[in-house]
């Protein structure tokens, strides 16, 4: 790729970026959100367009009309939100586009065993052709997706953000698939915001800034605080800021609380000015908790106290009225309107300080949106751009700004940083401490154990909707972590 350049109307997201990529290898594409990865690699895969630039495959000129065209020529990409027909077998969803079929019928058996072929090289003989969709895993779905990519025969293979809703274990596997792959000679093409999987599995990588590639290499060469350096533009000494706060009074206390099935008996007292981590593996009830205090799952015993008045089985939005913020880890099924604008999106919990006799203030709502989008640093054309045109980072800075504008005292952030680059990570960090600092309380889910240890104050560990005893962070080490986590050690 030479000189690709693509403008969505004032934005200009590529600017003339330079691209080599090689038979047989993993190459990382990395940088900050909005830095124009995910539209490059849509570039490649035929998505959208290039304004300016040319492409060759094996040294043949290479301009798709589309996704389809790309793949019939080997390029294919999987998307971090994946594009999946839940409602559909294994078999139809890899098929899907792509079915042999002869006078207008369709070749039944030639399609079996296609769908079989690409199955068998994936070496998870759990995942059936039969079996619906929507059953599956999140990272079986994944590998749904790779199987499609398969069945043509493809040489180059987009993975956006692969491992973003995934356990360790999980992730681990997808490896052992990106190494099979790139032994049968296909080119995986890595995004990711997590430097150290580039560094496991990455061969070489390339750096985009602003719309530009701004370096690259083998990746063994370089340390991981030269990437982020290229990533970010400048010198990020601190990864995981410290922001000094005084831990106060109990804010929010959890007592014996059980929802439907998960979490079961949960006690936890949680102070003015604390962060406090709540690491596990997936399905371990994390969510479950936070949306039980909410007010969005139903509760079957126990207490919930906030500000020392015990309310179990409040609303959302009594919980709101009570200070309780909740960010969704699933922020484009129910953590934002994607189609409303960002300015909608940040002040929908709390629109009081912009109504009169009924009316609202635009100027004064867009002026406070104006005055949020540049504290969290949100990449946008303007406040009445619509949520979802934004790129993953920013739509979650956006989702968390609302919880601020929401002026919550305690804020429920389930994975606040997932699909967010290194540098927006660090900001993020900064103001979740920012935000002890003012005396609010934070209850801090995350899958990424590295930033749950250097952020938190205290940390506690949820393993099949049980929580074990809350300590301070620094007398946890990862790898108790993981016992608790993974049940080879007792509460």
């Amino acid at each position: 790729m030479t000189g690709i350049a693509k403008r969505f109307g004032s934005t200009q997201a590529l600017r003339g970026v330079a691209l080599e990529l090689r038979p047989g290898e993993v190459h990382a594409l990395v940088g900050e959100n909005g830095a124009g990865k995910s539209t490059l690699m849509k570039v490649l895969s035929g998505a959208v367009r290039a304004d300016a630039g040319a492409m060759t495959l094996d040294d043949r000129p290479y301009a798709p009309s589309g996704p389809l065209e790309a793949r019939r020529r080997g390029v294919a990409m999987i998307y971090q939100e994946l594009t999946l027909a839940p409602h559909l077998s294994v078999e139809a969803n890899v098929c899907l586009g792509l079915e042999a079929r002869r006078f207008g019928f369709l070749r039944g058996a030639e399609n079996r065993r296609r769908v079989a072929e690409a199955l068998a090289v994936l070496e998870h003989p759990e995942i059936r052709p039969e079996e619906r969709v929507s059953r599956l895993s999140p990272a079986a779905q994944q590998l749904v997706e790779v199987a499609r990519a398969l069945l043509l025969d493809v040489r180059v293979l987009v993975l956006d953000e692969p491992t973003s809703s995934l356990t360790q274990e999980d992730a681990r596997r997808l490896f052992a698939l990106v190494r099979r792959l790139r032994e049968r000679g296909v080119t995986v093409v890595y995004i990711s915001h997590f430097l150290e999987e580039v560094q496991e599995i990455a061969d070489r990588f390339t750096v985009l800034r602003d719309g530009q590639s701004v370096g690259g290499g083998n990746v063994g060469d370089f340390s991981r605080d030269h990437i982020i350096e290229l990533m970010v533009g400048r010198s990020l000494t601190e990864q995981f800021p410290h922001v000094p706060h005084t831990i106060g009074a109990p804010l929010l206390e959890l007592r014996d609380l059980a929802g439907v099935e998960l979490p079961r008996g949960v006690s936890l007292t949680l102070h003015r000015g604390e962060i406090l981590g709540l690491a596990g593996i997936v399905g371990a009830g994390r969510t479950e908790l936070l949306r039980a205090v909410f007010g969005l799952d139903p509760v079957r015993r126990g207490e919930v106290i906030v500000n020392a008045l015990s309310s179990p089985r409040a609303t959302p939005r009594q919980r709101i009225a009570q200070g309780i913020g909740l960010l969704s880890e699933d922020r484009k099924g129910e953590g934002l309107a994607l189609s409303q604008s960002i300015a909608d999106n940040l002040t929908y919990s709390r629109l009081g300080p912009y109504g009169r006799f009924g009316w609202l203030s635009l100027r004064r709502r867009a002026a406070a949106v104006s005055d949020w989008l540049e504290r969290l640093r949100v990449r946008c054309r303007d406040p009445e751009q619509a949520v979802g045109e934004l790129s993953g980072g920013n739509q979650q800075k956006v989702a968390l700004g609302r919880l601020l504008h929401q002026g919550a005292d305690v804020l429920l952030l389930d994975e606040p940083t997932r699909g967010v680059d290194v540098g927006s990570k660090a900001e993020i960090y900064r103001l979740i401490g920012g935000l002890a600092a003012q005396g609010k309380a934070v209850l801090f889910v995350s899958s990424y154990l590295p930033e749950l240890l250097g952020v938190c104050d205290r940390l506690a560990v949820l393993a099949r909707g049980r929580l074990s005893p809350v300590r301070p962070a620094a007398e946890w080490a990862p790898e108790q972590v993981m016992a608790y986590a993974t049940g080879s050690a007792e509460f």
